[in-house]
């Protein structure tokens, strides 16, 4: 299989990214694990994918499943999450994310959301995997564009729309989120995080950590490594993407996006804009 990342410390891991020109906000990717684990780390979009074989260990929100062959995984945006092999063969998968503004435009529906993140029905899964794997092999826009709106068609009883879904009361650590996100480039102090849920840092570090199960510096690495990636796909160089969000210089980017990710990013790039 192409794409095989430098990083994995088993020569059997294998990891893959496509992007599609006519579709921007769409990733697919595939990827066979057996002894990696990813750390927290968070896609800000739609996650949906399928587990082909073995089985899958994650924590999301707060709970922690095995999604064991032939099990759907859905994750709303901007959720952390881990992964890890359940089993001794590991886990093969394959996922598509989907950017939210594209999600509604391509449904016509606003304010998709997933209350459950597994559903194990090979009735489901299967069909669905299907349809991913022949993305990967589509060959024109519009055979992809129609496997995708087929994929959504399919998956679309298992959402929920914002009137159901994601609760609009705001949580006091909002403001720490959104405060992470627009300063990936400074430096960050605790006692500044900590001001702005009014708490003392203690107090804070220990709240922050029981709310989201990541300490703020996970957090922000996720952002910074997830805005990296965008960075990298959109052609720019390495080393401006990592003075961009925030890390030393590109070997600190190149050590910390494969280890979140499992791919160094010069491989990704080269994946990703490929024709």
């Amino acid at each position: 299989m192409n794409g095989v990342p430098a990083s994995f410390p088993c020569e059997k891991d294998r990891a893959r990214f496509r992007q599609l020109a006519e579709l921007p906000g769409v990733e697919l990717y595939q990827a066979h694990i057996s002894r990696y684990a990813f750390e927290p780390h968070t896609h800000e979009a739609f996650g949906i994918g399928t587990i082909e074989a073995g089985a899958q260990r994650f924590r999301y929100r707060g709970t922690e499943y095995t999604a064991p062959e032939n099990s759907l995984v859905m994750m709303n945006p901007d959720e952390l999450h881990t992964g890890e092999s359940a089993c001794e063969e590991g886990w093969r998968y394959q996922m598509i994310y989907i950017q939210p503004q594209l999600m509604d435009e391509l449904t016509g529906d606003r304010g998709w959301w997933f209350n459950e993140a597994l559903l194990t029905d090979p009735r489901v899964a299967q069909p669905l995997s299907r349809r991913l794997a022949a993305l990967w092999q589509a060959e024109s826009e519009l055979a992809r564009q129609s496997l995708i709106a087929e994929l959504l068609l399919q998956i679309r009883p298992l959402a929920r729309m914002s009137s159901q879904g994601r609760p609009d009361a705001r949580h006091r650590f909002d403001q720490v989120r959104e405060f992470l996100r627009a300063n990936l480039a400074e430096p960050v102090r605790l006692e500044e995080l900590a001001a702005l849920a009014s708490l003392s840092p203690w107090h804070f570090l220990r709240a922050f950590r029981q709310h989201y199960h990541v300490t703020p510096h996970q957090m922000l690495m996720a952002f910074r490594l997830y805005d990296a990636k965008q960075r990298l796909a959109q052609g720019e160089a390495a080393a401006s993407v990592a003075a961009a969000v925030g890390l030393t210089d590109q070997a600190h980017l190149t050590r910390a996006f494969a280890h979140r990710y499992g791919i160094t990013p010069g491989r990704y790039q080269k994946q990703v804009r490929q024709p």
